[in-house]
């Protein structure tokens, strides 16, 4: 069998091995809620998201005022974008990373949060 017959069908079959893994792997992750987290914004907003996270006063007052909503809040900490180059600083809370959302009316949010090695704390919120 010549080469080029013998490299299509090695393509056909790898292409229907990457279907294989991509589709039924892919499901069963879905199905059971598994991320896969391999970028350090991607990691960092994981670890952030699965601990207790809770509000310091000024940010439950931001709250309160009405232009942002917890479900603004939640979306950020999924997709937002840390600014790692203003981050990592410690403190006592924990380390400050600075997220950077947007609400549901596309506003641009900062979100300023200490992750502890237990907890997450949102700081502040601020209108960019």
């Amino acid at each position: 069998m010549k080469f080029k017959f013998r490299f299509a069908y090695y393509l056909f079959g790898l292409m229907l091995g990457v279907f294989f893994v991509i589709y039924f792997l892919g499901a069963k992750a879905d199905a059971k809620g598994v991320e896969f987290c391999y970028l350090p914004n991607c990691r960092t907003l994981k670890d952030m998201r699965s601990k207790s996270f809770h509000y310091s006063e000024t940010a439950k007052q931001t709250l309160n005022e009405g232009w942002v909503t917890l479900e603004d809040i939640k979306a950020s900490m999924k997709y937002g974008e840390i600014d790692f180059s203003k981050s990592k600083i410690p403190s006592k809370n924990g380390k400050i990373y600075i997220i950077e959302g947007k609400t549901s009316h596309n506003e641009a949010i900062i979100l300023t949060v200490a992750n502890s090695t237990t907890k997450a704390t949102l700081e502040t919120i601020e209108k960019k």
